[in-house]
């Protein structure tokens, strides 16, 4: 079978885990998680990055880190994958749904400011839902396969409805608006790096910003808010989401070679997009002018995609692609 997303190990990964195994530096401590959380930032355009065990858990932390709690909402689209919603409900919060523009797959930025307008009112520093005056401090855009929505209305929109913004970034690693990275226009920002993404650590995350301050709180978050490097004092909840230094040499090489791989992931799109482009009813996501995603993973929409499926999967296309048609 041909594997939807294999991960791509062709640098310095066994070199560099392989020092971690050598040195005994395979857990939460170690030069590569530094490193790696360093190199995501700078990728990305921020000054501070860091990581965490996941992609999942890295959004839970923002929301954390910006006081989210029971009986608050955060504003998310409705085509996202279930971490989204579950970091939002790890605090305590709810979601709301809002639907998505049907071209480009991501948050309907005109849905939303219709919402906001019609359904919220603003108290003081927040904007509240009408029909229960519950807050809504947080709104989370997901960068849906890679793609980008216009960014500029979003955080206009978002400012002026005192929402924070907290960018699920989690597949947009490479990817721009207007020449500037993703998870560099909210506050917060979170990338994933599970076996599927565009690198990989197996299992991982970074969370991004500008804001020391809450650099070094989700860094003490993550490491079971331990305030003291000697005795096992801790100040408030805390979680054990460090990723550790042995997967983090994984990602330190997985950097190392990034801009390869979007490279690659261009011409896989064009590919795609040139071949199919005129098969049946298929569609494409559409990218606006201002984007330059990453084109993560190819998707393409189609009425028939049942029948396409159990053709495929009838196929069992073999690694030399001699089963495909």
């Amino acid at each position: 079978m041909i594997l939807l997303s294999g991960p791509n190990i062709s640098g310095n990964e066994w070199k560099y885990v392989k020092d971690c195994l050598d040195t005994q530096w395979v857990s939460s401590v170690g030069s590569y998680v530094n490193k790696f959380e360093q190199m995501v930032a700078e990728f990305a355009g921020c000054k501070y990055g860091v990581a965490a065990s996941n992609g999942t858990s890295a959004l839970h932390i923002s929301l954390e880190l910006l006081g989210v709690k029971r009986n608050d909402y955060v504003i998310v689209p409705n085509v996202t994958f279930i971490a989204s919603l579950n970091s939002i409900k790890y605090t305590k919060a709810d979601p709301i749904l809002m639907d998505i523009d049907p071209e480009t797959w991501q948050m309907d930025l005109n849905l939303l400011e219709e919402f906001l307008e019609n359904d919220t009112y603003i108290k003081g520093n927040h904007s509240f839902l009408k029909k229960n005056n519950r807050r809504i401090p947080a709104i989370m855009p997901v960068h849906v396969l890679g793609n980008m929505c216009d960014m500029d209305k979003l955080t206009g929109i978002a400012t002026r409805y005192k929402l924070h913004v907290v960018e699920d970034a989690t597949e947009a690693l490479g990817s721009y608006f207007n020449n500037r990275h993703s998870g560099s226009f909210g506050i917060l920002g979170s990338f994933s790096f599970n076996g599927n993404k565009i690198i990989t650590t197996g299992g991982g995350g970074v969370i991004v910003t500008n804001d020391e301050d809450l650099a070094k709180r989700a860094k003490h978050l993550t490491t079971q808010a331990k305030c003291d490097p000697f005795e096992y004092i801790h100040d408030e909840i805390g979680y054990n989401y460090r990723l550790v230094n042995v997967l983090a040499a994984m990602g330190v090489a997985q950097m190392e070679q990034l801009p390869d791989f979007i490279k690659r992931k261009h011409e896989i799109d064009t590919f795609y997009k040139n071949t199919l482009s005129s098969t049946g009813d298929i569609s494409f996501q559409k990218v606006l002018p201002e984007v330059n995603p990453n084109y993560w993973l190819f998707t393409f929409k189609t009425k028939k995609q049942k029948e396409l499926l159990k053709i495929l999967n009838e196929k069992k296309c073999s690694q030399d692609h001699s089963g495909c048609q």
